[in-house]
């Protein structure tokens, strides 16, 4: 690891008493130890591809260059890539091999290259970034996370990462223990996104509104206001003034959803337009 810069040997480092997220595991990843997220000391790439279904920002003309990572650092009951994010299923890759697969999707016209759930392999696409931007990566990167992070972490990948994407799932910590399995989440979310923000900013858009750097929330509307919507866009609006957020209206029971009767309803449309609405309000780009 002698060659590689300083901070991303440090990820490296941390996977040998892992405490690269909040879970806090110490495992040994290195010697073939396994924590929450199911991953051990190389990254799983469960799909790769120009994605088109993303926020326009990203997709623009080319598409988002998408690279889906098997595994997840949380444990949401309603995830709907429960069978990417759940598993380690996919295909076991080197740093070098995720980096020629950006530069295959930067070659075919992406807008991006958005790294899917990464928080729990930073160590791996951190060094993939470094890699690719030798070999001609120019591309904006896309760190499309669930919002529960290690500031640690973060600071690390200063530099490397030029569009933050997390979640800010909910504003209740009882809902994030309930259907995540992290009973901090608002804390650590929080922090998360004033670290996001004070690297990269608000988002940036350029003249073909293709986003170029800054930070982009995503937020999921959940029925019964289980999430605490307004609680969690002023948190959002205060942390990262001016940033764009994505008040997201699609959730529909999925995973083991089926687990929870309150989360077999749907969210009322109304109240959703409301909080897009609220959401501006307090100063916020839309970006849905």
């Amino acid at each position: 690891m002698a060659e590689l810069p300083g901070n991303i040997h440090r990820l490296h480092e941390i996977i040998r008493d892992c405490t690269l997220c909040p879970r806090n595991c110490h495992v040994d990843r290195t010697a073939g130890r396994i924590g929450t997220c199911r991953i051990g000391a190389q990254a799983v790439v469960a799909s790769a591809g120009a994605h088109f279904g993303e926020e326009p920002v990203l997709v623009g003309h080319g598409g988002s260059g998408t690279i889906f990572l098997a595994g997840c650092n949380l444990g949401c009951v309603f995830c709907q890539n429960w069978d990417i994010s759940h598993t380690d299923e996919g295909e076991p890759c080197t740093p070098e091999r995720i980096a020629r697969m950006a530069l295959a999707l930067q070659r075919g016209g992406c807008e991006n290259i958005n790294f899917v759930t990464p928080t729990h392999v930073a160590f791996a696409i951190a060094e993939a970034i470094w890699r690719g931007r030798a070999a001609g990566l120019t591309v904006p990167i896309v760190y499309n996370c669930g919002g529960y992070e290690a500031v640690e972490t973060l600071r690390l990948l200063e530099g490397l990462v030029d569009i933050y994407m997390p979640d800010f799932k909910y504003a209740s910590a009882a809902a994030g223990a309930r259907y995540s399995g992290v009973g901090d989440y608002p804390q650590r979310a929080e922090a998360a996104l004033a670290e996001m923000y004070r690297q990269v900013g608000p988002l940036q858009v350029d003249s073909g509104g293709v986003a170029g750097r800054g930070v982009l929330v995503r937020h999921l509307v959940m029925p019964a206001d289980l999430a605490r919507s307004r609680e969690a866009i002023d948190i959002v609006a205060r942390v990262a003034p001016a940033c764009a957020i994505n008040v997201m209206g699609q959730y529909r029971p999925a995973g083991q959803a089926q687990r929870f009767p309150e989360l077999l309803a749907l969210p009322d449309a109304g109240e959703v337009a409301d909080l897009r609405r609220y959401a501006v309000s307090r100063g916020l780009m839309r970006a849905d």
